[in-house]
């Protein structure tokens, strides 16, 4: 990356650089973008949605490939004047009243306040052959890919809730219980009023056909079942390691999923300068919640910068005033407000006249 594409135009400090441009970041910046800040994003380029085939429950936008609704934003967000830049940050530090933004290709900035939107990574189950599916047939959200397997034969790994919730797409549902908890007697009467089969045994690897679609679950017994679609559990994980510079770590997620950024309603994290948005901070949310939320984080941003902008200025203006109390041009403007025409004798003039 040429150091150039890291350096405000004006040379100054950036007024945010978000961290992540995925749709929580993207948004965040295009916000701040139409508002006249100078914003810098910083992308490594992994989205987490990369594998799905679209991206779902974005009005006007349903569908769309997630690289394709990235492309377009990063081009909304150049016509208002903001950059996007690709590298991976490795280090935040705070620097007098704002930050140093360091990059592992050796590249830094300096920014007035730091927006974090670097999203999550999923760590899937241990079974052999379900990461390379993952995006595909095998999946964990009702919301994002219910509809496409719908009146499939669905099979879950070990999570009763979601058998539930996909049982609302599908009448062939089977939950495989692997290494999950013990269900309840109430949960047992759940799963039987609703005709969801249930398979005992830990499974072992998955089967695919010959048209790579995923044909079954096998179980370690050997045992086959049919399936055509896998709904499974991962443990949401924020990227977060470059942040530890300012003291501010990852928490467990109070759902037990996972870890995040803990942050309040506007994205604040707590730390100053510093807010978090999208998946980093809801391991629950979606495209359309991510999005909103880094609308919600630039416009808590821009208001704390207008504030800092506000007191600064009223500061040197207080400044401006101590230093020329005595100055000849202060003289000048209270002898004229105070004296009017009789200033320097020009009283004795008017009379004369």
């Amino acid at each position: 990356m040429d150091e150039r594409e890291m350096t405000c135009v004006d040379g100054t400090a950036w007024d945010v650089v978000v961290v992540g441009g995925g749709t929580a970041g993207l948004s965040a910046a295009l916000t701040l973008s139409r508002v006249r800040r100078s914003v810098l994003v910083i992308d490594a380029g992994e989205p987490r949605n990369a594998p799905s085939a679209g991206a779902h429950g974005v009005l006007g936008r349903e569908g769309i490939a997630p690289l394709e609704l990235l492309r377009l934003g990063r081009e909304e967000i150049a016509a208002y004047g903001g950059r996007v830049v690709s590298s991976r940050v490795a280090q935040v530090l705070p620097d007098g009243e704002g930050f140093t933004v360091l990059t592992q290709d050796g590249q830094q900035c300096r920014t007035r306040r730091v927006l974090v939107t670097t999203g999550l990574v999923d760590e899937l189950p241990a079974v052999p052959g379900l990461a390379e599916r993952w995006g595909r047939d095998v999946m964990h959200c009702v919301y994002c890919h219910g509809w496409e397997v719908r009146d499939q034969v669905i099979g879950v790994l070990g999570n009763f809730h979601q058998a539930l919730m996909f049982r609302q797409l599908s009448k062939d549902i089977t939950l495989f219980r692997h290494t999950g908890a013990e269900l309840s007697e109430e949960q047992w009467e759940q799963l039987a009023g609703l005709g969801i089969a249930v398979v005992d045994g830990e499974v072992g690897g998955l089967d695919v056909d010959d048209q790579d679609r995923l044909a079954g679950v096998r179980l370690v017994s050997g045992t086959v079942v049919p399936v055509q679609a896998l709904v499974v559990s991962p443990r949401f994980v924020a990227r977060a390691g470059f942040l530890d510079g300012l003291g501010l770590t990852v928490r467990e997620h109070p759902t037990g999923f996972g870890e995040h950024i803990a942050v309040d309603a506007s994205g604040f994290t707590g730390v100053a300068g510093v807010w978090a948005a999208g998946n980093v901070s809801d391991v629950l949310a979606g495209v359309p919640q991510a999005a909103a939320a880094g609308v919600t984080a630039a416009a808590a941003i821009n208001m704390d910068l207008l504030t800092a902008d506000a007191h600064g200025a009223a500061a040197s203006r207080a400044a401006i005033s101590e230093v020329d109390v005595f100055s000849g041009a202060m003289e000048a403007e209270v002898s004229r407000r105070v004296l009017g025409s009789r200033v320097h004798g020009l009283e004795g003039l008017v009379e004369g006249d």
